[in-house]
């Protein structure tokens, strides 16, 4: 789809941007306005952009299993989990989260840019009993410390006891919409998917209720703060979960999985470099592609990097050769001319109170 189907709302406020063949809004009031709301009130994205996939059929959850290295077919209806696809060879061909609705009934939530790719592998490792339908509903991400009390004034349902990652089905006074405590930006938060024109309404009404409007630009330092991956930079297809620090997705003790002889390989004879997370000095922000030094020699690569409005300094996401891998690593990223120092950390820089 082109357009999201939220562009009528926002069109004449916000600096809309290209991403993956659609119009999505950039920045609203700017930067640190929306990443402000965001960690401290409430803000509202549009998502619409995220592949929606629908499953049906017999079995689903014990035949997508076997596609990702989670376990999954325990799953009961509300109930979902955060996981990855991958190929033979262990690479990531996306990361996703799995909803369990129950009656037969899975929702995937994918990347924008991987959507195609998902459908066309899953149609190919998945029997023929499993119907998979691609949805055009609005989807939005309301996001913060305050956004569950906002979406409760809308609710029918009381949203407090929902645990993270559970979701459900809500009638408010604008539709019924379907409800994810999900998100992307290290706060407490909401995914909420809906038809289009009750999407829309939704959008005016919640910011009527104190949501500030936001956009990919905030979303994207937002994410990268909570130590979040962004498919496509800080891993791809030549990357495993066990060098992408994402090995905790993968469950050992389950059966048989596509990539699993692969990674068991890989686990045996060490990978050769490990996503670090860079914490930088000063305001000099270091962006994908950089490289990154020791002792003035390449040992590996900047794949996202951002100037942390939460912690006032720069911060970034790296491959970098194992030996170097260690938490206090001194390292540097080579800006243009300049050498700018980093220490390795954790990759999880932000982590809100509570």
């Amino acid at each position: 789809m082109p357009n999201s189907p939220l562009r009528i709302c926002y069109e004449n406020q916000a600096k809309l941007t290209e991403f993956a063949d659609w119009i999505l809004p950039g920045q609203f009031a700017g930067l640190t306005v929306e990443h402000q709301a965001v960690r401290q009130r409430a803000g509202l994205f549009d998502i619409s952009h995220m592949g929606q996939i629908q499953l049906t059929g017999p079995d689903i959850l014990t035949h997508l299993e076997r596609l990702v290295p989670s376990k999954i077919a325990h799953l009961s209806p509300g109930m979902a989990k955060y996981t990855l696809l991958l190929n033979e060879q262990g690479g990531i061909l996306d990361d996703l989260i799995v909803y369990a609705q129950g009656e037969g009934g899975v929702k995937l939530i994918v990347n924008a840019a991987c959507t195609t790719k998902d459908l066309r592998w899953l149609q190919q490792h998945l029997p023929a009993t499993i119907h998979l339908e691609l949805m055009h509903g609005a989807l939005l991400a309301l996001q913060g410390p305050q956004a569950t009390a906002i979406l409760q004034t809308l609710a029918d349902s009381s949203l407090a006891a929902i645990p993270r990652f559970g979701h459900l089905m809500l009638t408010t006074p604008l539709g019924t919409v379907w409800a994810a405590r999900t998100g992307y930006t290290g706060e407490d938060g909401w995914e909420i998917q809906t038809e289009p024109h009750v999407g829309q309404a939704l959008w005016h009404e919640l910011l009527q209720k104190g949501a500030t409007p936001c956009g990919l630009v905030a979303r994207d330092v937002l994410r990268l703060e909570a130590g979040l991956h962004l498919y496509g930079q800080d891993m791809n297809e030549s990357t495993t979960p066990l060098a992408a620090g994402l090995g905790w997705v993968v469950d050992w003790h389950k059966g048989d999985f596509i990539g699993r002889t692969a990674l068991q390989m890989q686990k045996q004879a060490g990978v050769a470099q490990k996503l670090v997370g860079l914490w930088g000095t000063g305001r000099r922000i270091f962006r994908t592609g950089y490289p990154v030094l020791a002792e003035g020699k390449p040992v590996g690569h900047v794949t996202s990097g951002t100037l942390s409005l939460s912690l006032g300094r720069p911060i970034g996401l790296a491959y970098v050769d194992t030996a170097w891998a260690q938490e206090g690593t001194a390292l540097t990223v080579q800006v243009r001319d300049q050498a700018l120092p980093v220490t390795v950390g954790k990759r999880t820089f932000y982590r809100r109170a509570g």
